[in-house]
């Protein structure tokens, strides 16, 4: 079965940021999705710079990715540019921060 954005994406909602409680794709923290074959890049970055769980983020994310049917390998890209900020959250993380 051929892999696809969305089906990354619903595997990535799974991993959960455990300092804000939110899943690290309705924070906005994912940057890019890239698929060839059976093998997947994810280009993301963390709230802040200085996350005491960002080996852990990164790791929690290439598994995810890599549970799904179709997917033999993960790279996971940690990037700082753009700086994340609330903006890039959804809606519903935006209203339950006060940012909203």
């Amino acid at each position: 079965m051929a892999v696809t954005k969305e089906m990354v994406e619903d595997a990535i909602r799974t991993v959960v940021d455990p300092e804000v409680g939110f899943d690290i794709y309705s924070l906005g923290l994912i940057y890019g999705i890239d698929i060839d074959g059976d093998k997947v890049k994810v280009t993301m970055t963390l709230s802040t710079r200085g996350c005491p769980l960002h080996e852990m983020m990164k790791q929690w994310t290439k598994e995810a990715v890599e549970k799904l049917d179709g997917v033999s390998e993960c790279e996971v890209e940690i990037v700082w540019e753009p700086a994340w900020n609330i903006t890039m959250a959804s809606d519903e993380v935006k209203k339950a921060l006060g940012a909203l």
